[in-house]
């Protein structure tokens, strides 16, 4: 990689390590989303929870800007079809999931993952499937708990990125996000039963260990 690679590198990753979604609420309402929340993520749909409509909002905002400041200002500085560009990409998402001050602390990365995508402005593609995935798996073929929607958005929205783009960057980028995302969503994994609904008709339940046979 080189010197400018790693700068950014290196301010992604400290970007995203900054939990907007847990010190927040924390510091200016005393509210431990952490400790309020069953899944005890430090994430944005927590924080609208545990905190009210405007902190979750406060956060939201900053949730997206922390993955979208380092890679809007790379994308304009480094080659998107390079290595070295793809981990930069992913850096911000690796801070919130695993943040250098607390490595067990970090979050499922869903907020920051889509304001990296949104940084890579004027490539909207990546950020276009995720968006659809995520509505189609709400609303039209809706899967629950969240823990199943999201490993199977972010698989195939891996998958689409492949095939509809062609810079080797942010294929990789998108690839390392999602692993991350995904290993993150089986860190804070419970048992949880599959449900599916067909425009939330007609549910049909599959047991966990039914699945793992």
């Amino acid at each position: 990689m080189t010197g400018r690679e790693m700068c950014f590198l290196l301010a992604g990753y400290l970007s995203g390590s900054v939990l907007y979604s847990y010190l927040l609420p924390k510091y200016l309402l005393k509210i431990d989303v952490t400790a309020e929340s069953e899944d005890g993520n430090p994430g944005a749909a927590n924080a609208f929870a545990h905190a009210g409509p405007l902190m979750g909002s406060i956060v939201l905002l900053l949730e997206l800007l922390k993955g979208f400041l380092p890679v809007h200002f790379a994308i304009k500085m480094l080659d998107p079809s390079g290595i070295g560009f793809g981990l930069v990409m992913a850096a911000p998402v690796l801070g919130h999931a695993f943040p250098f001050w607390n490595l067990k602390k970090g979050g499922k990365a869903i907020a920051v993952s889509f304001g990296v995508l949104l940084g890579l402005f004027p490539y909207w593609t990546p950020v276009l499937i995720l968006a659809a995935l995520y509505l189609i798996f709400s609303l039209i073929l809706v899967i629950r708990p969240h823990f199943y929607r999201s490993i199977l958005t972010f698989a195939l929205f891996f998958a689409g990125v492949a095939w509809k783009t062609t810079e080797k960057g942010i294929i990789l980028g998108s690839g390392i996000l999602s692993v991350i995302v995904i290993i993150r969503h089986f860190a804070r994994y419970h048992g949880e039963r599959l449900e599916i609904r067909l425009f939330g008709k007609k549910p049909g339940e599959i047991p966990v260990d039914k699945q793992e046979k």
